[in-house]
């Protein structure tokens, strides 16, 4: 005669599985964040936070400052803004004046 499990292990089988499931469902997240964040990223790298288009990365006085080649936005990464402001007056206008069509 078969032995049949009590209520009791069946709940714990059970919940056992469900964790199971939910640690796979965290785990399948993540990997699906992480690739959607990697995607995004190749997309959008070096490219106009404005219009889209391709920027130009020129090297003035040691600050990389990127340069829309479309709209002619000037767009300043981490710690540039810093670095600019730093500098002289006569510099930031020979700095802006590159930038002048």
């Amino acid at each position: 005669m078969p032995v049949k499990p009590s209520e009791k292990e069946e709940e714990y089988f059970a919940r056992l599985e469900l964790q199971r499931r939910r640690k796979h469902e965290e785990e399948r997240q993540k990997t699906i964040a992480a690739e959607e964040k990697r995607r995004l990223k190749e997309l959008h790298h070096m490219r106009c936070p404005k219009c889209g288009m391709e920027l130009s990365e020129m090297d003035y006085k040691g600050i990389k400052v990127d340069k829309c080649l479309s709209c002619d936005g000037i767009w300043l990464d981490a710690g540039e803004l810093e670095q600019v402001a730093a500098m002289e007056k006569r510099a930031l206008d020979k700095l802006f004046g590159v930038f002048k069509k």
